[in-house]
């Protein structure tokens, strides 16, 4: 393994030591409201449990290969939109606080719009392979249309920020992928706005916008998270208060180890702690990037910097939920929210970036990383 995947490694798996710290402080703070329904180790065992779990599936895809997976899309990705189908079947779905984006399976729920994030970027490479390049409307309108269902299947559970970072990431292969402009701006320009007005006319999207706007208009329902994030991160101050130290975790910030762990970090350790996540979390971006520009073939390109995205576009977008500057979308942050399938998915993302790099370090004995 060389130098750059040993640092991808090093670092993902440094930021999930530190969530299962975070997932287990933030836990302890529930139990004074809720000691009948868990133990104080429950979710620490079961975000452990999730992790030793990604990191067998994340073996298993690094050892295939990304050649293999893209080769394999076309059916898995029929499968998951299969999937993002049953999640609206009633016993085979699962719905929680209102979405119905979870399978139930065993006793265990599985969100199938997260492993969608790896598997539109394989898909893609798979059709543009393929039909070697999109050089006629109609060969581009096909695989827009198939790539707008499973976005479609998501905006309906809904789940509004998963459905904005397949958009966006499409929109990021085509341009890496010199798709003629001509082709795809009015399209994907027609469908943005029109799943914008499919949004806007949801209930749950105007309250958030509202409460986005004001969140004090509605400090004792969907204002009560955003605004107490505030608190948290403010009252962190430059230090923090330290570790086990955070007031809000003891249910003033309700739910807090799953999409709002972040504000129970900046809670402890102060903006030098928020800034020094930052650097790792830009640093695996980073790394990502590099692996991008030193891929030898376009294959190895796209999927490198569609998966580099993705990552990078999930921090992004739960940082900025956290701190008040986006709308709340119910974005985790990768390895260090509380979640499975999530915590898969982003194994798997590090794992093929990992496999992509090692190809291209076999295939060119000349750079030492």
């Amino acid at each position: 393994m060389n130098l750059v995947s040993r640092l991808l490694l090093i670092l993902t798996l440094s930021v999930f030591s530190l969530g299962l710290v975070m997932v287990y402080n933030t836990t302890s703070g529930e139990l004074l409201d809720r000691m009948h329904e868990f133990g104080l180790i429950d979710s620490l065992l079961k975000q452990g449990a999730y992790g030793v779990l990604a990191l067998f599936v994340g073996y298993v895809v690094f050892v295939v290969g990304h050649k293999k997976w893209v080769e394999y899309s076309p059916v898995l990705f029929g499968i998951f939109c299969l999937l993002l189908v049953l999640v609206f079947v009633p016993k085979i779905g699962c719905t929680i606080n209102g979405a119905k984006r979870w399978i139930k399976l065993l006793g265990l729920t599985f969100q199938p719009s997260e492993i969608m994030k790896i598997l539109l970027p394989l898909f893609y490479i798979w059709y543009l392979n393929k039909r070697e390049n999109f050089n006629s409307l109609k060969k581009f309108l096909e695989i827009l249309a198939l790539l707008a269902a499973p976005i479609l299947l998501i905006l309906i559970e809904p789940d509004n920020g998963t459905a904005l970072i397949l958009t966006s990431t499409i929109i990021v292969l085509l341009f890496l992928s010199r798709v003629p402009f001509r082709f795809w701006l009015a399209p994907i320009m027609v469908f943005i706005c029109f799943a914008a007005l499919f949004a806007s006319k949801m209930p749950h999207v105007q309250n958030r916008i509202q409460i986005y706007l004001d969140p004090e208009t509605d400090l004792l329902g969907k204002g009560h998270q955003p605004y107490q994030a505030k608190i948290a991160a403010g009252s962190g101050g430059l230090n923090g208060k330290g570790l086990g130290q955070s007031l809000q975790k003891y249910n003033y910030l309700p739910e807090a180890r799953s999409d709002y762990i972040l504000a129970i970090f900046a809670e402890e350790f102060g903006l030098r702690g928020i800034l020094a996540l930052i650097l790792v979390y830009m640093w695996i971006v980073f790394l990502g990037f590099i692996v991008a520009m030193r891929t030898t073939d376009r294959q190895s390109f796209l999927l490198a910097s569609a998966l580099s995205y993705v990552f990078a576009i999930q921090a992004f977008l739960n940082m900025g939920i956290v701190s008040g500057l986006l709308p709340s979308k119910g974005t985790s942050l990768p390895f260090m929210s509380q979640g499975g399938s999530s915590l898969i998915a982003n194994a798997l993302l590090i794992c093929l970036l990992m496999e992509i790099n090692e190809v291209r370090c076999r295939g060119n004995k000349l750079h030492l990383v």
